[in-house]
């Protein structure tokens, strides 16, 4: 019998949906079962997720049943872990696993890969609250990819903070993307929750990181944290991309005004680094929205909202682009720029003392914002006036992580 056209794709499409049916069985057979107690997962080969990845081949698939595991879990090949819902990384009494590839000092990492491409991390809880370290000599890390590349993926990071009477430690971060010693860190961070941290919730710092943050949360401890906060950070020659994502609450309790505030938090911070992205996010509750210390920077289509004493948007350096940004409310301006060449085109701009406040360098560009509710919708410090102007310092740095 002659096959029509329709017929044969009829065919070919049942038999790909068997070959992926049977190829979907023999996958899950191949799935390394990990349950603490063997009690959701009776048949599984391990009770702790460390030895499971000890045992994997290259490439191994490990599924992690309901459960809390008191463990820090390193990862030195490529492997995919997937967590069920209710699979907890907790561990208690952790100790320094590693250290930074910048300056060798400790760090204690709930789940670290190292020099390892293809570490995939899906659906798991990370979480620092029964840390138990002693003092702010060892920096603590949710997931750390050091010298590693991969993604994580609808994850929950939380609670990297320490203890009583460490308040003020400058350290704990949700998740950390480094590398050193002329290796790359290429890390994916996809539709994750951060939250809780005493530092920074996601950071991508030195030469060979490429740190791409999307669909995520990241939310700060707000005026109750006792340190200055950053929500994502990229930093020291990474490259890094945030995009669609929520990153709110970061506010200094100690910084309410320009004139003596030398510290202060951000939602995203970037440090000595260039051609970094930031687009279509929202940006909400911070004492800066966006601080770039860097050139060539594309901030575009943001939402930012309620800045409290710094400016919305700031640019320190050259050729930085701030395109379609939606401000409302920023305590000092909406969009400040600081060097050469940089651009303020097509924002809209609600209820801020400056609309766009140049306050040094040549050639940069200001067309095309929308202004409503604002005093002065464009203070130039580089053209003299009459009555001087309004009074203008220098933007501190605000305060990164290495």
């Amino acid at each position: 019998m002659k096959m029509t056209g329709r017929r044969y794709g009829m065919l070919r499409v049942s038999v790909l949906a068997l070959g992926l049916s049977a190829g979907g069985a023999a996958a899950d057979a191949a799935v390394t079962l990990v349950d603490d107690d063997l009690a959701e997962c009776p048949t599984a080969a391990f009770t702790t997720i460390q030895s499971a990845v000890d045992a994997a081949l290259s490439g191994a698939a490990i599924r992690v049943c309901p459960g809390t595991y008191t463990e820090q879990v390193v990862i030195s090949r490529p492997v995919r872990i997937t967590g069920d819902n209710g699979a907890i990384v907790k561990p208690s009494a952790m100790t320094a696993n590693t250290t930074s590839l910048f300056d060798a000092s400790p760090i204690a990492a709930v789940i670290l890969a190292m020099d390892a491409v293809n570490v995939f991390l899906t659906g798991l809880t990370v979480d620092g609250a029964d840390n138990g370290l002693p003092d702010c000599t060892t920096q603590l890390v949710g997931i750390f990819y050091r010298n590693a590349s991969g993604k994580v993926f609808r994850g929950a990071v939380r609670n990297l903070s320490f203890g009583a009477g460490l308040e003020t430690c400058e350290k704990g971060l949700g998740i950390f993307a480094q590398s050193g010693a002329g290796g790359t860190s290429r890390l994916f961070v996809d539709s994750t929750s951060v939250h809780d941290y005493q530092k920074n919730g996601i950071t991508g710092n030195e030469i060979g990181t490429d740190l791409r943050v999307t669909r995520s949360v990241v939310t700060g401890s707000g005026p109750s944290a006792q340190i200055t906060q950053n929500g994502v950070q990229v930093a020291f020659g990474s490259l890094g991309l945030l995009l669609s994502s929520v990153v709110a609450n970061h506010v200094y309790p100690p910084c309410v005004d320009v004139a003596t505030c030398g510290a202060y938090s951000t939602d995203v911070l970037v440090v000595d680094s260039n051609l970094v992205k930031v687009q279509k996010n929202t940006l909400g509750k911070s004492q800066s929205a966006v601080f770039v210390q860097g050139n060539q920077a594309l901030v575009s289509d943001n939402t930012a909202y309620d800045t409290d004493v710094w400016d919305a948007i700031a640019f320190v350096g050259a050729s930085n682009r701030a395109l379609r940004n939606k401000v409302t409310r920023s305590a000092e301006s909406a969009l400040y720029l600081e060097g050469d060449k940089n651009v303020a085109n097509s924002n809209v701009i609600n209820e801020t003392p400056i609309g766009v406040w140049i306050f040094s360098g040549v050639s940069n560009v200001v067309k095309f914002n929308l202004f409503s509710n604002t005093d002065t919708p464009i203070e130039d410090s580089t053209v003299p006036r009459p009555d001087g102007g309004r009074a203008a310092m220098p933007r501190p740095a605000a305060a990164s992580v290495r």
